[in-house]
């Protein structure tokens, strides 16, 4: 027969084969580990892969293997061109068996370590008559000599000794059991099984209970949570509606809270802050961009600080950003009053994508000519940096966005496509999805917005009593304010995440990471005209009529509608309405697309009327407060007029006025119910109808606004007048 791999049977004697044999490689004798092939012999009838075809072994001719096919044919083969062949193995062998688990052994209790050890110099003695081992020297007693003894003979020998020795359960079996433990898993296998046995985090409570439990921490997860006293009188309920009233008896108090604190997530327990997720948490991995709008996140939030609204009253404004996670700069920056709309995001896009101008109040410093960058390079590609400001300018390749419908919108999807910029949104839940955006407001909060005026503080139990009292900046005042501040300070701050190869202990400015980072990429410019901000704008269908295009009790009227009014439009899938595009913070005008495929501006027909922006939240409270009481004509130009006095009498709450209810700024002539009017010496207000001398009013709140600084004291916090400049971004378009 012919030695080959495979395992032995921890039964069989070793005696001398009278048959022909080949020499296989030598394997010795040594106890094989767990994972280590054993012997196996190629014996007469021993099936065998060889060439990848399935042969069985008929005959050994010397050195020659005989192989018979199971086609009928047969083949001659020398062994050793038949072990050498890489697909040769025996068919029913089994796989050699899985790595042993040695960092258990050290697990184990030491009284089961030196006991397995004990086991292992008695097995070798029983396999290799020596209790060290192969090669460990010395002279095999008579009873366990491989030379003069068989395999069982050495097992009842050794079996003999241990029962003498006084170990329990030392028999012939338990010496063979511990034998094959031992060829398979090594020394683990000789360590009792039993000492092992996994604890339960439940210990002896009834699985009914732990049902119970479960359950009632299911039905916990994303409420408000309550005390471990409410959560036992919920699994008292859950198990009498499953098992009958008194049918299974609550734990006492101590034992029920041991048990839900080894069954409830730590998140989820009671007295633990509220977690809205219903899933694990994710495991968190870093974002890593390696060039400049590889990566921006976008997000938005209700920002920590009061600001005067364009009605007057305070209100928390919302930020949105975009900061690139490769030179974490904020690429732009946008506030609106209330509830982000697409028209914002758009914009947030259009900022990030062009140069930003250097504002008229800013000092020449912070021009992009004074950066640490390649200005003579960049100004020959994009002449418009000649003014701008030194902030980056990023064509973003990929926007990571959360699940809001401001972000998944159809007129942010096609700005986006438009500037060929993939959107990415984040997995649900996953606030570390965004992280570096989720950290830079925290840094806003904390570095801008706490030494501004209404600062509201980061929860109620931080918030002053008077904060809408303090509210001093309108919304595009501090709109400029934080610009100002992204500029001089954000992006001249070093931080700690940007370092760069050369120099790995310094902490880079994001100005600097662009600088760096822009010799290695490259800049490419994109021009954005007045037309392109249009598109960007949110899109609506109207009916042009012969009076114009009506929108919310508001008209639009300009003569080159004269050839198309009572029209059907082009788009007949629109069933004849004309494609009309809306700025929701200023409604004063809106466009239409006509025939020639260009966007026409339509004025409201009172836009003389009212010289501010307004948006829709203030249009609507001003068709709440004011009631029909004429035409629709007539009514039209009664809301203009009373918007007019409401947007003029917020100019004076932005100074030394404190902010001003609904129903004191809007003149009682308008309103359904009389207003009173505040009294100015100090007392309290006056139950005297503001209608009285609403004019004289309005007349001294426009002479307020136009008095200088000297005529009046201000606060302390209250803005400089013309220290801010609005800024307006067809404007600036225009100009690039």
């Amino acid at each position: 027969m012919v030695s080959g791999h495979a395992p032995a049977d921890d039964t069989a004697t070793t005696a001398p084969v009278a048959d022909a044999t080949v020499a296989a490689p030598d394997i010795g004798e040594v106890p094989a580990a767990r994972g280590t092939p054993r012997p196996r012999r190629a014996e007469l009838g021993a099936r065998v892969r060889f060439e990848g075809r399935i042969w069985e072994v008929v005959a050994v001719v010397g050195a020659t293997v005989r192989l018979a096919g199971r086609d009928g044919g047969t083949a001659s083969v020398l062994a050793s061109h038949l072990f050498a062949d890489p697909a040769f193995e025996f068919v029913d062998a089994a796989g050699p068996a899985p790595t042993p688990q040695w960092g258990l052994f050290e697990s184990a209790p030491a009284r089961e370590r030196e006991r397995a050890l004990a086991w292992q110099r008695h097995i070798r003695e029983v396999e290799t008559g020596l209790p060290g081992g192969p090669g460990s020297g010395g002279t095999p007693r008579p009873e366990y000599d491989p030379a003069t003894r068989l395999l069982a003979d050495r097992e009842r020998a050794k079996a003999d000794e241990l029962a003498s020795l006084g170990w329990p359960q030392a028999s012939a079996a338990t010496v063979r059991r511990m034998r094959r433990r031992y060829r398979a898993q090594g020394l683990w296998g000789l360590v009792d099984q039993r000492s092992r046995r996994p604890s339960s985090r439940t210990g002896r409570a009834d699985e009914r209970v732990v049902t119970a439990v479960l359950e009632a921490l299911r039905r916990q997860r994303g409420r408000s949570k309550g005390t471990l006293t409410g959560l036992r009188t919920v699994t008292g309920q859950i198990l009498d509606d499953a098992h009958g009233p008194g049918a299974v008896a609550l734990p006492p108090a101590s034992t029920f809270n041991r048990l839900v604190h080894a069954l409830a997530d730590p998140m989820e327990l009671p007295g633990r802050p509220a977690r809205t997720a219903t899933t694990p948490a994710r495991p968190f991995t870093a974002t890593v961009a390696l060039r400049p709008g590889e990566m921006v996140q976008v997000d938005t939030t209700r920002l920590d600080v009061m600001v005067v609204a364009a009605d007057g009253r305070p209100m928390r404004p919302e930020l949105t950003i975009a900061v690139d996670v490769a030179t974490r700069s904020i690429l732009a920056a946008v506030l609106c009053e209330e509830g982000t709309k697409a028209v914002d995001a758009a914009l947030l896009l259009a900022e990030m994508a062009v140069p930003h101008p250097l504002r008229p109040t800013w000092p020449a410093a912070l021009a992009i000519a004074h950066a640490n960058l390649p200005y003579q390079r960049l100004l020959a590609l994009d002449q418009r940096l000649e003014h701008a400001a030194a902030r980056p300018v990023v064509v973003p390749e990929t926007i990571v966005v959360d699940r809001g419908a401001v972000f998944i919108s159809h007129a942010f999807l096609a700005a986006c496509e438009t500037l060929g910029t993939s959107v990415q949104p984040a997995p649900p839940r996953t606030p570390t999805a965004k992280g570096s955006v989720e950290r830079t407001f925290g840094a806003i909060n904390t570095l801008l917005l706490q030494h501004i005026a209404g600062y509201t503080g980061s929860n109620p139990t931080r918030r002053g009593p008077r904060t809408d009292a303090e509210a001093r900046f309108t919304l595009p005042q501090l709109q400029d304010l934080l610009d100002e501040w992204i500029t001089v300070c954000w992006h001249n701050h070093p931080h700690e995440a940007l370092r760069h190869p050369v120099l790995p202990k310094t902490a880079l400015t994001p100005n600097e990471m662009w600088g760096a980072l822009l010799g290695i990429t490259g800049y490419v410019p994109l021009t954005l005209t007045r037309a392109d901000w249009l598109e960007l704008l949110p899109v609506r269908w109207n009916a042009v009529t012969d009076r114009g295009i009506r929108i919310d009790h508001r008209t639009y009227d300009h003569p080159c509608l004269n050839a198309h009014r009572g029209q059907p439009s082009p788009t007949a899938s629109r069933r004849g309405r004309w494609e009309i595009h809306t700025h929701p913070h200023d409604l004063r005008q809106i466009w239409i697309r006509l025939p020639d495929g260009h966007l026409h501006e339509i004025p409201w027909i009172h836009r003389d009327h009212v010289h501010q922006p307004f948006n829709d939240r203030v249009w609507r409270h001003i068709q709440t407060a004011l009631a029909r009481r004429a035409d629709r004509d007539r009514h039209e130009a009664d809301l203009a007029d009373a918007l007019d006095r409401l947007l003029r009498q917020a100019r004076p709450a932005t100074s030394a006025v404190p902010p001003q209810t609904p129903s004191q700024r809007l003149p009682a002539t308008d309103t359904a119910a009389p207003a009173t009017k505040p009294d100015t010496t100090g007392g309290h207000a006056s139950a005297r109808p503001a209608e009285q001398d609403g004019g004289d009013s309005l007349q001294a709140a426009a002479q307020a606004g136009h008095r200088g600084q000297d005529s009046e004291p201000h606060d302390e916090g209250a803005p400089h007048a013309g220290a801010f400049v609005l800024y307006d971004a067809q404007s600036e378009a225009d100009q690039w």
